[in-house]
């Protein structure tokens, strides 16, 4: 049975003043399965191309921030899994972002999470 799921794409905006952002990751929540899961893809070249003096060793940190958040590591351990969800994918003026959250049916959301990745990020 299909399992309605909510996602975000995760930005990277290395000047936020400027609003410039390249697709590096998806964060994807389905209550209905108890899953709330990130995949993140960092493409350098990319990053570099917007903006030259990006730090990719701590764009790499905080993206493994997320996928840690999503596990329940750190402040979030007291978090349900709907409820990191809308902490990360809350509005923010930081250089990683999630966009607006969109909507799906899906009967395996890990495999919708790769679908996504790979359709919005790589």
């Amino acid at each position: 049975m299909r399992e309605p799921f909510e996602y975000a794409v995760i930005r990277l905006v290395p000047r936020v003043e400027r609003g410039e952002q390249i697709n590096v990751g998806v964060l994807l929540y389905c209550q209905g399965r108890g899953f709330l899961g990130a995949r993140t893809h960092l493409d350098a070249d990319r990053a570099r191309a917007l903006a030259p003096d990006v730090d990719l060793d701590a764009v790499a940190a905080a993206l493994d921030s997320w996928d840690r958040t999503c596990g329940g590591d750190g402040p979030a351990r007291t978090m349900k899994p709907g409820e990191r969800f809308r902490w990360l994918a809350a509005p923010k003026s930081t250089m990683i972002q999630a966009g607006p959250v969109h909507t799906g049916l899906t009967d395996d959301p890990a495999a919708e999470l790769d679908r996504l990745m790979d359709t919005l990020v790589r």
